[in-house]
């Protein structure tokens, strides 16, 4: 059970790399230019919203951005129905897809008019949450459509190594790099294990500026 706990928990306080990854914009609107974004934040979190290390990040970028102006619209990968991509290719790269999941009907309409998508999960065996990987996955059904927009990532976990995000943040970096994203930052919260260590940590207060900067 220690184990499970040590992989499978979400947030200590990080390392260089991290720091790296967490600076906010240097002048604020430097994002958005000034004006109000749409930005669709995805969760993954199985665990109870009053629990989730990684919920309780992307609830003070949340803060932060609505006290800029921004429209947020949250969708729960982890409670939505959701199937993951069957490869099929009816879609064409062009939707629909052939699931009429939440996906489909809830998410995708929002990201597809969205300026700015937030990927937000808990570390699981040292890559993104399987809840938000179907989400990423179904990508697929549009992805001339999702190319060109502002992305970040926000990510927790029990771990307080330095390369303990090396192949997450490296995936996250390729999808930029795919889908010609411009990242807008990323929140790797280390030595998060629990609600009240990602709470007495610095990763919320730097979540919500980021959030204020857009």
């Amino acid at each position: 059970m220690g184990a499970l706990t040590f992989f499978l928990s979400g947030c200590a306080l990080s390392a260089a790399p991290a720091e790296k990854k967490i600076t906010p914009p240097k002048e604020k609107g430097g994002v958005s230019g000034g004006k109000q974004m749409k930005i669709v934040v995805v969760t993954s979190s199985p665990h109870p919203k009053n629990e989730s290390t990684s919920i309780y990040l992307a609830e003070k970028f949340i803060e932060g951005a609505k006290s800029a102006g921004h429209e947020i619209f949250v969708f729960d990968a982890a409670n939505e129905e959701t199937h993951p991509c069957r490869g099929c290719d009816k879609c064409g790269m062009d939707g629909p897809c052939i699931f009429r999941d939440a996906i489909e009907t809830k998410l995708m309409p929002k990201m597809l008019e969205a300026d700015m998508l937030v990927l937000t999960t808990p570390l699981y065996y040292y890559g993104m949450s399987a809840q938000l990987k179907v989400v990423v996955d179904r990508f697929y059904s549009r992805t001339g459509k999702l190319t060109g927009k502002k992305s970040m990532l926000i990510a927790t976990a029990y771990n307080s190594a330095d390369w303990t995000f090396q192949a997450l943040a490296a995936h996250y970096d390729t999808l930029v790099r795919y889908m010609n994203w411009t990242d807008a930052g990323q929140v790797l919260g280390t030595g998060c294990g629990s609600r009240s260590l990602v709470e007495r940590s610095e990763f919320g207060e730097m979540a919500r500026k980021i959030g204020a900067n857009l």
